[in-house]
């Protein structure tokens, strides 16, 4: 069957295990992801959504009901507790990612597919697909850009990205367990060891994906005014300029 875009994977954890986190409540992290769902049904609504759950909670029951005509299907696990509590959330975050390759039938269906946290949405989902390259997208974060400091590439936005299963699999799949938040190694950092240590090109987005939400980390709204959006769109524009990460693109 030939879709028009890749099923969304949305990484949910409803009991948290990682208590550095700020938005700990189970029924108000299950609103927002309702929440995201419904503005991913806008932006696309014959959009395939998958829900993995890493705290063993069962979305479908409730999808069904609130989202009747909508293909989401919802699979569900249980965390390593212990380990995501002493390396952190970007520990879980690699648990899960790899159980919905395991186990979601959607995801079997599509060689790609989309990752984003749940309770987060992303507004130009269209744009950034069309971008495919049959790879892997990425949104990397550069620090400098408006200074007379270096530019660098400080780390990849986690939260969102495009990706084929077999990209991710040889590169990504394992990342998570180099996270040790206690030592200031995040998932975000790992991703982007990964594309320093083997030269990966061609790997960033070309257009700054709006990503819009709640953190379930920071517990605030994300702010993507027009000023922030301008101000990411110039921001990738004079990363690109640099010979040192235009072929990163």
């Amino acid at each position: 069957m030939n879709f028009r875009f890749p099923p969304v994977l949305l990484t949910s954890c409803v009991i948290v295990s990682d208590y550095s986190v700020n938005l700990k409540d189970k029924d108000f992290r299950i609103g927002l992801t309702l929440q995201s769902i419904a503005k991913w049904l806008e932006i696309v609504p014959d959009l395939r959504l998958v829900i993995c759950d890493g705290s063993n909670f069962d979305f479908s029951v409730i999808v069904r009901e609130r989202f009747p005509c909508a293909s989401i299907e919802s699979v569900f696990f249980q965390n390593d507790v212990q380990k995501v509590e002493i390396y952190g959330k970007g520990y879980g975050e690699g648990e899960i990612v790899n159980y919905a390759i395991a186990h979601s039938v959607y995801l079997r269906e599509s060689e790609y597919f989309a990752k984003c946290t749940a309770k987060l949405w992303v507004d130009n989902f269209p744009d950034c697909v069309a971008g495919w390259n049959g790879r892997c997208l990425l949104k990397g974060y550069f620090a400098d850009v408006f200074s007379f400091n270096p530019t660098r590439f400080e780390y990849v936005d986690t939260r969102f990205y495009i990706v084929s299963k077999a990209f991710y699999m040889k590169y990504f799949s394992t990342v998570y367990l180099n996270v040790d938040s206690d030592h200031g190694v995040s998932l975000e950092h790992c991703f982007r060891d990964v594309i320093e240590k083997y030269g990966l090109k061609n790997i960033l987005f070309n257009v700054p994906a709006v990503i819009c939400g709640v953190g379930g980390g920071s517990g605030t709204y994300y702010k993507n005014n027009l000023k922030r959006r301008i101000k990411e769109s110039i921001r990738l524009r004079l990363a690109k300029r640099q010979s040192l990460y235009k072929l990163l693109f």
